[in-house]
Parts: C-alpha cells; sequence; structure tokens
C-alpha cells in the first residue's frame, strides 16, 4: 500500500484537479517500478492520499474483494469494513507522520 500526500508543494497543481488524482500519480508511478515483475503474478497497487482517497485500482480491487467477502460470509457490509480498515490504516499513517514531525524534547515516549 502507498500513501501520498496531496498537501505537499510538488503535488498541490495535481491536487487541485481531482479528487484521488494524487495517488493514481503516486499507482502509475508504482507500476511503472514494478514493470519487470514475472507474469505469474498478479500486480494490483493499492495507494491511499493520506486524506483518504483511493486510485481508481484500489477501488475497484477493494469493491471485488469485499463482494466476494459477502458472498463467503453472507455479511452484506463486508466491503465497507474493508474500506474502514484502510481508513484505521491511514490514521495510524498519519499519527506516525506527525509524531515523527514533533522536536524530539516534546514527543512522550509510552
Amino acid at each position: 500500500m502507498t500513501v501520498i500526500c496531496p498537501l505537499a508543494d510538488s503535488y498541490i497543481s495535481d491536487a487541485t484537479r481531482e479528487q484521488g488524482s494524487v495517488a493514481e500519480l503516486a499507482a502509475s508511478r508504482k507500476e511503472a517500478k514494478y514493470a519487470a515483475l514475472d507474469g505469474r503474478y498478479m500486480f494490483v497497487l493499492i495507494a491511499f492520499e493520506n486524506l483518504g482517497a483511493p486510485n481508481a485500482s484500489a477501488k475497484l480491487l477493494l469493491t471485488h474483494l469485499g463482494r466476494r467477502l459477502s458472498e463467503k460470509s453472507r455479511v452484506s457490509r463486508e466491503t465497507s469494513f474493508l474500506f474502514q480498515r484502510c481508513s484505521v490504516l491511514l490514521q495510524l499513517f498519519n499519527a506516525v507522520i506527525l509524531h515523527e514531525s514533533m522536536p524530539a524534547c516534546d514527543r512522550i515516549e509510552f
């Protein structure tokens, strides 16, 4: 999973065009990086902007996976649960980034 910040100076112009455009940019960069992977592997990139917008392939994958899980578990909300889990991961990522950006003397170590 790739997370990218649409508020960074280098992405502001892309972020103002459309929600998720920065996630799409990150996804295309990762696809280029892993283009040489053997055809035996299925590669679906999951990229999220740290404000929550996923790229198109991540939406499709999570929706398809949620639908398949719902068929097996007979719980109709599996897709929502997957997106909620991703949201929690993003919140944890943002908390780590915030924590790491604070000066060492202001941090409370647990």
